[in-house]
């Protein structure tokens, strides 16, 4: 195993904690799950055209994004069910373009090498996503607290709510590869999840979260390799029972 399938997934990891701390702040922790289905008819497409699919689900995500944000605000209704929606149909119309092995391998990821394109993507989109999060954090924690005073101190709130958006489309295609269509939101919101449990404070969150995140995926793929089974299950295990082992400690 080369070291860039180890710290790729691990620097996607990193990206995943961070946009998950805000998304389980903004309650958005159904999000990550149902977003990430949407990726699967540009995978379907992709296929068919004898494309990466990685960039088939990126541009469904990106997609997907838009169409959510769009319509959240022309019809008021809660990004949690406006998500929904989409989902629904994206899982339905990626289930009928993709099937047998290549079905398989968009919902749960696969193991393997990383190709030059993947590796370059990983590290690009990881940069974007810490980026954007580092720099428009307290933007973001404003708006958390309250939409009418982040107008009043000068924020695009609905700029602010289509960048996050986007991010998080780009945070999920970057596990794709890892840990496929079903689980990776599951790596955006479990470790995220820890961290709240377990700080006090955003800074302390958003390193948590990171770590967390990081860790498990790295302790995945390494298990992964040795047992010679796809590596996105056993990320998400490890890291729910880092989740079980904090609902275990006694309350300070």
């Amino acid at each position: 195993m080369g070291a860039e399938a180890l710290l790729v997934p691990m620097a996607a990891a990193v990206a995943a904690g961070l946009i998950g701390c805000f998304a389980v702040m903004r309650r958005m922790v159904l999000a990550g799950d149902a977003l990430s289905h949407v990726a699967l008819p540009g995978m379907g497409i992709a296929l068919a055209m004898h494309v990466h699919p990685l960039f088939g689900a990126l541009a469904m995500l990106f997609f997907g994004a838009l169409l959510v944000w769009t319509l959240e605000d022309r019809t008021r209704v809660a990004t949690e069910t406006v998500v929904g929606v989409v989902f629904s149909a994206a899982l339905a119309i990626g289930s009928m373009l993709a099937s047998g092995e290549d079905l398989l391998e968009a919902l749960l990821g696969r193991p393997g090498a990383l190709s030059w394109q993947e590796a370059i993507f990983g590290i690009v989109a990881t940069t974007a996503v810490i980026t954007f999060v580092l720099l428009r954090k307290h933007h973001l924690v404003v708006t958390l607290v309250s939409r009418d005073i982040a107008r009043t101190a000068g924020i695009n709130v609905r700029w602010l709510d289509f960048l996050y958006l986007e991010a998080f489309a780009l945070t999920v295609a970057l596990g794709l590869r890892y840990l496929g269509v079903l689980l990776m939101g599951s790596l955006i919101i479990i470790p995220a999840a820890t961290a709240k449990r377990l700080s006090n404070d955003l800074t302390t969150m958003l390193l948590l979260g990171g770590g967390l995140g990081a860790g498990a995926t790295a302790l995945g793929v390494i298990l992964a390799a040795w047992m010679q089974r796809e590596p996105g299950p056993i990320i998400v295990v490890i890291a729910a029972a880092m989740f079980v082992a904090t609902t275990l400690r006694r309350p300070t």
